[in-house]
């Protein structure tokens, strides 16, 4: 019998992000054809499932012996299998219905740009339940991941949007839809590799420190491509014509993303150790003293990179103006 309060936890999260998404966009297309491609990003993410266990027991294993936990292994599996199938379930999940439906509707950019990240939602949020049902992740960490399915495939869905609202469909803008759609799945493939590298010994165990930073670039890569398919301009950090000044301006961005990505994983380490504790024994002197500290050494670490990212948007803007 399935859980309610389990499907309710897989499915609301990315509801609410997709809610937010589409109050964001000018001109969304009608809210029950955003949740008709939700509900396609499911089923394909049943279908890329369903592909990789056929991958794994078919194919795979007559040429690499996947049960090996090395991280060369691990990060061939990510790219070959993981990350092909799934990004490219996704792209099918989106290309097929909206090449049906631009038959009879002009899409605009923006349209195509929201159905993809329907499409990734609904695959979240199969994925979600899927982890809750087999009790492989915790709801704090699947919550926390909510939007990760998005920022993998915003490049390609911003391609497509190209190719589909575009009145003269040239044949560089397929080549744009797959160099978007490859680097995709390499992103994919890293944020799962880094994801699994605290399982190993030092050094390999530091490169577990890069997946927030990745994560929170990839944010900001979504955000700045919501903006363009919006019509807005892009927030430009770098700035400066000189070349010494621009990375410099360069190293201070990889800086504050090194600062805040790890900011945010100190507060989620916090969340996750916490959690399992009840109310009354977070009240304990020793684990109160703990909970404060831990957060205001990473506030502080939080705010220092949100202060280097104002200084160098106020240099642009000090430049552009």
């Amino acid at each position: 019998m399935v859980d309610l309060s389990l499907v309710l936890w897989a499915v609301i999260p990315p509801l609410l992000l997709l809610g937010y998404y589409y109050c964001r966009v000018p001109f969304a297309p009608p809210l029950l054809k955003l949740l008709m491609f939700f509900i396609i990003g499911a089923i394909s993410g049943i279908l890329a499932l369903s592909l990789e266990w056929v991958f794994e027991t078919v194919v795979a294993n007559y040429f690499v012996d996947w049960q090996q936990r090395w991280l060369p292994d691990i990060a061939l599996r990510q790219l070959v299998e993981v990350g092909t199938i799934e990004e490219g379930c996704k792209l099918a999940a989106v290309f097929i219905p909206t090449y049906y439906l631009r038959r009879k509707y002009r899409l605009l950019h923006s349209t195509v740009f929201l159905f993809t990240i329907a499409v990734a939602l609904g695959f979240t949020a199969e994925e979600n339940w899927i982890y809750l049902f087999h009790d492989t992740a915790s709801i704090l960490d699947r919550t926390i991941g909510t939007p990760v399915h998005a920022m993998f495939s915003a490049p390609w869905g911003y391609a497509l949007g190209i190719y589909i609202s575009s009145n003269t469909r040239l044949n560089r803008d397929k080549k744009f839809i797959f160099r978007a759609w490859l680097n995709s799945v390499i992103c994919h493939a890293l944020v799962n590799v880094l994801s699994s590298s605290w399982r190993y010994s030092l050094p390999l165990r530091f490169l577990s420190y890069g997946l927030f930073p990745f994560l929170l670039w990839m944010f900001w890569r979504l955000e700045q491509l919501l903006r363009k398919v919006q019509g807005k301009p892009v927030i430009n950090l770098i700035s400066d014509h000189i070349p010494q000044r621009r990375y410099w301006q360069r190293s201070l961005v990889l800086f504050a993303l090194v600062l805040g990505g790890n900011a945010i994983f100190g507060l989620f380490l916090l969340a996750r150790t916490v959690s399992p504790l009840s109310p009354s024994k977070l009240f304990d002197s020793d684990i109160l003293w703990f909970i404060v500290s831990r957060s205001l050494l990473n506030l502080f670490f939080g705010v220092l990179a949100w202060g280097i990212y104002r200084y160098l948007r106020h240099s642009a803007r000090r430049r552009y103006f």
